[in-house]
Formats: structure tokens, C-alpha cells, sequence
């Protein structure tokens, strides 16, 4: 159990932020909405895991060298356990909506990957996204590739003794120009990279002329006073500095994006100059992100 004095004062603390109710300071309640974000893991919902990766300050250093340098910190020079870190944020959202939600929006590609598909994932991480499809679609053959190696470490892994999946370490512009990939996936990464546009012209050479792309991108406006009515704004843009930007800053011709500069028109624009000719967005109960369909 917990030490009665010690609860209180903290429980106090939180209904003082208004992360909990109370009416008397004696008794505390954390309301339905603030539990399905702060502690019920299951529900697609949960932030939690924006909390759950402590860094070492000298991390914190490295990002403040950065404002004077311009150069910033790659994810792996973010800190042990940065890849865990991404993971459990983005986990919720991904085992709610990718495989039930997202992939049926896509014309014709469930169709495809039960017929068996070649399936690629550019910025896979630790293969959250690979393990989903993999267990929903086994026929298919799924490759993930990634620049940091710790990700890419915990992916390879997670698929030990798995026939059907291969992780490279390497970033989007190193994807080899087979030109048969049926389904490319780019799952809140684009903004990270330093060179999207790199990425972007090698995935084009890698898909098939009837392929897709599918694209997870954070929810985002070119206008200014459209970005300042979401309420987590302030946390993107801090997210943006801490991570984000700084790895979209970690090589001398970073483009910078950050968390917010892949919005729709950003990407549109950016996908038509490496060659695709259709774009479509799909708007699904995603709070954060928005999913686009892009084809040849």
C-alpha cells in the first residue's frame, strides 16, 4: 500500500492541474475522459506513453547545442530507450485503426494482401506495424527498414524465427528500385526524416505501377490560426523540438519539417515532384494523424 500523507498531498497536486476532481481535497476522483487518457492502456486513446521515457540531460544538452549548431540529435542520439519511447506512443492508435480501419479504406489493397503481397515499411521502428499486418495477413511477404539501430535491433528480435519478414538497417532512400512492392507504408515518419524528398523518389522507383502507398501523417494546416485551435498544439511543437525537428535537422541538408510541416498540401506537393499522380486522404477517428492513399 501507499503512505496516506504522501497520496493526499500528491492527489492534491494532481486537482490542483485539474488532472483530477475534488470537492474537499480529502476525496479524489479522475474522471472517465482524463482515465481513457492517462490509464486505461487498452483504448486507442491513451497518452501515457508521452510520459514514459525519462532522458538523460545530457540529452538536454545536445538539444541546446543544436539551437546554436542548427545541427540536431538522430533518434538513436535521443536517448536510451527513445525507441521504446515511440512505440508506446504510437501503439494505441496503430492496434486500433491500421489493421480494422485504415487498410479496408485503401481501394483494392485488403483484396491484394490476402492474395499475398509484398509489403514495405519505410521508418518500421520496432515493427509495431509489421508484427500487426504480418498476424493479419501471413501470406504476405513484409519488409521494414529503419536508420536507427536500436529500432532495428528490438525489430529483428521481435521477428526472430519469422519466414515472412526482413528488417534492414537503412533509411527511405537506400529501398532498393525493384518496382514490385504492392503496398509501401510510411507511418508518422516522413517529418522525421531529414531528406523526405530522397525517401519519397526512392519509394516511387521501389512501388509497382499498381501499387500504393500508404502515408500516416499528423494532423496539420499550412495556416497558422487553423493549427491554433488544436488543444495539443503546445506539446507538438515541443514534441517537434525534442524529437521530431531535431531528427529532421540531424544531417547538414535537413529539410526540418518537424512534427507539424507535413501538412496535407506540404505532402501533396512533395509526392507529385517524385513522380505519383494520385493522391487521396482519408480523415478516419484518428484524433492526431491523418492517412493518405497515394498511387503511381
Amino acid at each position: 500500500g501507499l503512505h496516506e500523507r504522501w497520496l493526499r498531498e500528491w492527489l492534491r497536486s494532481q486537482a490542483a492541474a485539474e488532472l483530477m476532481v475534488s470537492d474537499d481535497g480529502e476525496t479524489f476522483e479522475l474522471q472517465t475522459e482524463a482515465a481513457m487518457v492517462l490509464a486505461r492502456k487498452g483504448t486507442p486513446t491513451y497518452a501515457g506513453g508521452v510520459f514514459s521515457h525519462l532522458r538523460n540531460p545530457k540529452v538536454a544538452d545536445g538539444l541546446a547545442e543544436a539551437f546554436q549548431t542548427g545541427l540536431g540529435l538522430t533518434y538513436d542520439g535521443q536517448g536510451e530507450g527513445s525507441e521504446q519511447h515511440v512505440e508506446a506512443m504510437l501503439a494505441p492508435m496503430a492496434r486500433a485503426l491500421l489493421v480494422p480501419r485504415v487498410i479496408p479504406a485503401l481501394d483494392g489493397v485488403a483484396d491484394r494482401l490476402v492474395a499475398g503481397a509484398k509489403v514495405v515499411d519505410v521508418g518500421c521502428g520496432t515493427g509495431l506495424a509489421l508484427e500487426l499486418m504480418a498476424a493479419a495477413w501471413p501470406d504476405c511477404t513484409f519488409e521494414g527498414y529503419d536508420v536507427s539501430e536500436r529500432a532495428v535491433s528490438v525489430a529483428r528480435d521481435r521477428f526472430d524465427g519469422v519466414d515472412n519478414v526482413t528488417i534492414h538497417l537503412a533509411g527511405g532512400e537506400d529501398v532498393p528500385p525493384t518496382a514490385d512492392v504492392d503496398l509501401m507504408m510510411t507511418l508518422d515518419c516522413l517529418h522525421d526524416m531529414p531528406r523526405p524528398d530522397l525517401a519519397m523518389g526512392a519509394i516511387r522507383a521501389a512501388i509497382s505501377e499498381d501499387g500504393t502507398w500508404l502515408v500516416k501523417e499528423i494532423k496539420s494546416s499550412p495556416e497558422w490560426s487553423k493549427n491554433l485551435r488544436n488543444p495539443m498544439l503546445a506539446m507538438m511543437y515541443s514534441t517537434s523540438v525534442a524529437s521530431c525537428m531535431s531528427s529532421a535537422m540531424s544531417s547538414e541538408d535537413g529539410l526540418g519539417l518537424g512534427t507539424l510541416g507535413m501538412n496535407p498540401a506540404v505532402l501533396e506537393s512533395m509526392v507529385t515532384d517524385a513522380g505519383f499522380t494520385r493522391f487521396s486522404m482519408h480523415d478516419l477517428d484518428d484524433p492526431t494523424n491523418l492517412y493518405y492513399e497515394v498511387r503511381p
